[in-house]
């Protein structure tokens, strides 16, 4: 490995706290420090230290995704909706710093106070969320500020969006995009998400859908936005959760 990648390796363990898990202690998770590990590996748990809960694959793909609209000169900047503690975002902006990237910005976009309640009226679909009511998945904005500065990636490069989607992203000042990975849960951050921002997706970016297989909801949010455009996407798998595709 050169340099770079020896970096964007590091940061992906340390965002995983891989190298000091025998402090980890997931919520929402038993077992011993082996099925630990693992469900850690396949994001399947909710870290107690960890910044981000997307596993190995997932942060895998995104890397790669990003190399790749890097190296086949996709226009525009990258964006992620639903940060959480910010592991992800983070990692998108080592990536951008590790190749010396300096004039594609990262949208951060949050309400940076958890899941909105659902809204049943526009969005049956989000009738039976609970997901509200997980004070563990509001993270405020200042937090994920202080986490990007722990690594030294709290810059000009970096921009936040912070409120709930649907009032925020139909007007935020976005785009073009190469990628834009979505990690809203629900059928409503989902579908908003896209249909705000789907447009400013770059012919050849990518848009990674964090919770397609885990939600069925935010599976029909894509299905529905695509059968509303009249579009197809050649959906691949990147685990037991994630699903990607790039635009043509």
């Amino acid at each position: 490995m050169d340099a770079a990648a020896l970096y964007i390796e590091l940061l992906k363990k340390i965002l995983m706290n891989e190298i000091y898990f025998e402090h980890e202690a997931s919520m929402h998770f038993e077992g011993d420090e082996t099925a630990r590990r693992e469900a850690r590996r396949q994001g399947r748990d909710v870290p107690g230290f960890a910044l981000t809960m997307v596993g190995r694959l997932r942060l895998d793909n995104l890397h790669a995704c990003l190399e790749r609209a890097l190296g086949d000169q996709v226009p525009g900047d990258v964006m992620e909706a639903g940060t959480w503690r910010g592991g992800a975002s983070i990692l998108m902006r080592g990536i951008l710093k590790a190749h010396g990237v300096t004039e594609r910005t990262v949208w951060v976009a949050d309400s940076f106070e958890g899941l909105p309640p659902p809204d049943i009226e526009k969005f049956p679909a989000d009738a039976d969320s609970v997901l509200h009511q997980q004070a563990e998945l509001a993270v405020s904005l200042a937090q994920v500020q202080g986490n990007f500065a722990r690594f030294d990636l709290l810059d000009d490069q970096v921009r936040f969006i912070k409120g709930f989607f649907s009032d925020t992203l139909p007007t935020a000042p976005v785009g073009p995009l190469a990628v834009l990975r979505l990690d809203g849960d629900m059928y409503e951050s989902t579908f908003v998400s896209l249909n705000a921002l789907y447009d400013k997706v770059s012919s050849g970016g990518f848009v990674i859908i964090d919770d397609y297989n885990c939600y069925a909801s935010c599976r029909q949010a894509v299905a529905d936005f695509a059968r509303m455009r009249g579009l197809q996407f050649d959906i691949e798998v990147i685990d037991w959760t994630g699903a990607f595709w790039r635009k043509a």
